[in-house]
Formats: structure tokens, sequence, C-alpha cells
């Protein structure tokens, strides 16, 4: 595969999968409008799990002490917080797992009509602009409870179709129930790491068996550099700002799939 190939798409995923676009949406979008080859499954294995390596670089000392939270004994304030994040990013990540292990054929095959992501990808922008619109945005991280998790848990299992975008679902709901921006986008940064981690598990038997390649390996290096920085510059970004920008961004692609569509 193409290096300059393996770099756009290693960018796509990086970019689109902590950013509110739909990294799954673009990874379609982009070889069918540039007639690109198909890199292959182990292509995606491999930026899943360059983005994997993403959110551990960024969130690696939360991690840490969530999992620490289990073994260390007291019950002070800090201690339960921790334990409660926890149990909550657990619960929340299970209808994902569920509907990614149901309906993995369909996302691999009906789900990925250009119509289809055009159609979710504005959709779910609108819905992202009301979200951040409407919700008060009152609540901090630490307020994120039960009914918050199992709710958004949900939106992250929508996304298994390409254009609706895993965090722009996520903190779309979580604006919805009040959060704030900030505390909405760390949360759904902490939730995609057991889905990411798993999807890339689940198939790392088809990457093994089509061989790692240096159009694979770059790939992976790049989304995880991007995914990083995406991080990065989105968590400061919203302290100031909207996801206005992203909105615009979702109906613009959405009409250059349409136009294209439609000219071909």
């Amino acid at each position: 595969m193409e290096l300059i190939q393996s770099i756009i798409l290693g960018l796509a995923q990086g970019l689109g999968e902590f950013l509110p676009i739909s990294s799954s949406g673009h990874l379609v979008v982009l070889p069918w409008l540039f007639n690109f080859k198909d890199p292959g499954l182990a292509f995606d294995v491999a930026l899943h799990w360059g983005t994997l390596i993403a959110v551990l670089a960024y969130f690696w000392k939360d991690w840490i002490r969530l999992v620490k939270s289990l073994f260390r004994r007291g019950q002070n304030d800090s201690l339960k917080q921790d334990r409660k994040m926890l149990g909550l990013i657990v619960i929340a990540s299970v209808p994902g797992a569920l509907f990614g292990y149901l309906l993995d054929d369909w996302a691999e095959t009906s789900f990925r009509a250009p119509l289809l992501i055009a159609g979710t990808l504005a959709i779910m922008g609108l819905i992202l602009g009301w979200a951040d619109k409407a919700g008060k945005k009152g609540r901090s991280f630490s307020e994120i409870g039960l009914w918050d998790s199992l709710i958004i848990g949900i939106s992250q299992a929508v996304a298994i179709v390409p254009g609706v975008s895993r965090s722009g679902a996520t903190i779309s709901m979580a604006l919805f129930r009040n959060i704030n921006r900030e505390a909405a986008a760390r949360f759904s940064f902490l939730l995609s790491t057991p889905i990411i981690f798993g999807a890339g598990l689940v198939k790392v038997p088809e990457l093994l068996h089509e061989g790692i390649s240096v159009g694979v390996v770059m790939g992976a290096l790049v989304a995880a550099f991007s995914g990083f920085l995406s991080i990065k510059y989105l968590l400061r970004y919203i302290q100031t700002k909207n996801y206005r920008p992203f909105v615009w961004y979702r109906i613009a692609l959405a009409l250059v799939i349409l136009g294209v569509y439609f000219m071909r």
C-alpha cells in the first residue's frame, strides 16, 4: 500500500476517533472519494491499535489510579470516586460491546454505503449542535452517575454505524445530560479505551494472518500521534469554545459525498 495512503487514513483514524467527526465514516468515504485501493482488514485493525496507544498515552495516569483503587484499602472520598468512575466506565461499555458483537457483519457491509454515511454525518452533526446549545453544562466530571453512564453507553453503541461518530454520540448525550463540555469529552475518551481495546483484540488473528507491512506500521503510528494531539487540543479548545466548527464540517462533508455520489 502506498505510504501516502497510509498517512492519510492514519490521520483520518487518529483525528476522527476523538474529534466528533467519525473515524469509521472517513475510513469508508476517503477511499471511495479518491479511489484508494482497499487497504484490508489488517490495516483497519492496526489503526485501532494506534488510537488505543494514543488514549493510553494521554490518560495513563488516570487508568493507573482507577485500577489501583480496586486494590487499595480505605473508604476516603478520592478512592470512592475512582471506584465509582471505573464502575461507570464498565457499565457504559456493555451496550457498545453487545452491539459490536451482534452487528459486526452489518458494520463491515450494509452500513458502509456512502449515502447512509452522508445522512449520519449530517443528522448527528445537527444533534451535536443542538446538544451543545441546549445542555446547561452545570455538572462536573465527579457528578456523572449511573443513569448518565447507561445512556451514554447506549449512544456509544449506535456509533457502530459509520458516520455517527463514537465521540460525537457520547459527547452529545453527555451534553444533553447537562454535563459540562470538558467533563463530557473526558468521560468519552476514557470510555473509548475498553471499546477500542476490545475491537482491536478480537481482530488480532486477522492482523497476524495478513501480515504487518511498512504501510500498516506507518498508518498505526500516524493514528497514534494524531490521536494523541486531537485529545490534547480538543480538551483545551472546549474550555473556551463550542462544537459549532465540527457541526459545519460534518454537514459540509455530507454535502460533498452527496454531490460526488450523484455526479458519478
